[in-house]
């Protein structure tokens, strides 16, 4: 069913606002969760509205937090989110790295006591029209286990950088650790399709293509899929995003960091407070004439793109690309949410007495 981003925007903000979130901040909550459709983010999108409002009913969400900085330097912070949204603590860490990073160069802000902050893109990319590169982690949900480990570990625990450019689209990395984001694995299971091989294990170590398999007790393998393939790297990068988010500000890391799914308790002897995400912000005329860096920047990706590819129906793309194409494409056709999504905002609409408009207008 085709949605307006406007009205995905609408709702959300309607549905935070119902349980009590003040308007500004439902605003820029709901805003994360959109451009998370609009890019082609699906698993990260309106489609896990519910899941926070879960949190909050259980008691593990603060809907009016008093967010703070609890220690400080010129170029660094460390910032308590009072387990808030994560879609509201991440942009105000972020806006204060970007602040440290006008003033002295760069700015580096780890957050703890949060929840679930949306996809990382959407704070890295916050930098660009500052003119500095943007950097954005966060850690996550127990799901993933280290290299020759059938325990669960680690988060997918995402990493994204953004680069400014002249004329060129911004250069965006957004990518998790592991070989596919969670929200992928849920897309699977609503459109009942396996799982690629290397994405999963099962709960005895084994490699599984079921795309249910977490829900049996097994766990999502870090990016590589196995040693032979790199996943050794995968996991090395994963533990340095939990390292940076949760043991440098103070939250919860490792197997400890609370699921995002409120029907799970978190662990019973937490090592910190909430989730924990890492951001930093690099002002690019602290190394280098902000223009002259950009102008290379295109003459960078322009020679990328030139580049001769093994097959001529294809190109080499850019890290953005697709999200920025997706983003045109959507915004002039609207949003299709598949239908276990549709059914699943509109039961939550009804319960909180918000009405879910389909139509691309």
């Amino acid at each position: 069913m085709n949605f307006s981003a406007e009205e995905l925007r609408r709702f959300a903000t309607q549905i935070f606002t119902k349980i009590g979130c003040p308007e500004n901040e439902a605003q820029l909550a709901a805003d994360v969760l959109v451009n998370a459709d609009l890019r082609g983010v699906d698993s990260h999108g309106v489609a896990r509205l519910s899941g926070y409002i879960r949190l909050h009913e259980k008691n593990r969400l603060n809907a009016t937090p008093k967010i703070k900085t609890v220690h400080e330097t010129p170029s660094t912070a460390v910032v308590d989110g009072d387990l808030g949204l994560g879609l509201v603590v991440g942009p105000h860490a972020m806006n204060l790295a970007i602040e440290k990073a006008k003033n002295v160069g760069s700015g580096w802000v780890s957050v703890k006591n949060s929840n679930h902050y949306g996809i990382a893109g959407y704070h890295s990319m916050m930098a660009l029209k500052e003119d500095c590169i943007g950097i954005s982690l966060t850690n996550a949900s127990p799901l993933v286990s280290p290299t020759f480990s059938k325990e669960r570990l680690l988060g997918t625990n995402p990493i994204s950088i953004a680069i400014p450019t002249k004329n060129q689209p911004p250069f965006v990395l957004d990518m998790a650790t592991t070989t596919a984001a969670n929200g992928k694995l849920e897309v699977l299971q609503r459109k009942e399709l396996d799982a690629p091989e290397g994405w999963l294990q099962d709960k005895d170590g084994h490699i599984t293509t079921d795309a249910k398999g977490l829900m049996k007790g097994g766990s999502m393998r870090p990016l590589g899929g196995d040693r032979e393939h790199g996943s050794h790297k995968g996991y090395a990068l994963g533990a340095v995003v939990d390292i940076l988010s949760a043991v440098l500000s103070g939250a919860n890391y490792g197997p400890w960091v609370p699921p995002f799914v409120a029907f799970i308790d978190p662990a019973p002897n937490p090592v910190g407070e909430g989730l924990g995400h890492f951001f930093g912000a690099m002002r690019i005329d602290a190394f280098r004439d902000g223009e002259e860096f950009k102008s290379h920047m295109d003459n960078w990706i322009e020679r990328f793109r030139a580049s001769e590819t093994v097959n001529p129906d294809e190109k080499v793309l850019i890290p953005g690309d697709p999200e920025r194409e997706m983003t045109a494409e959507r915004l002039k056709n609207g949003i299709d949410l598949l239908e276990p999504v549709v059914k699943d905002l509109s039961e939550l609409g009804e319960k909180l007495g918000v009405e879910l408009i389909a139509g691309n207008s």
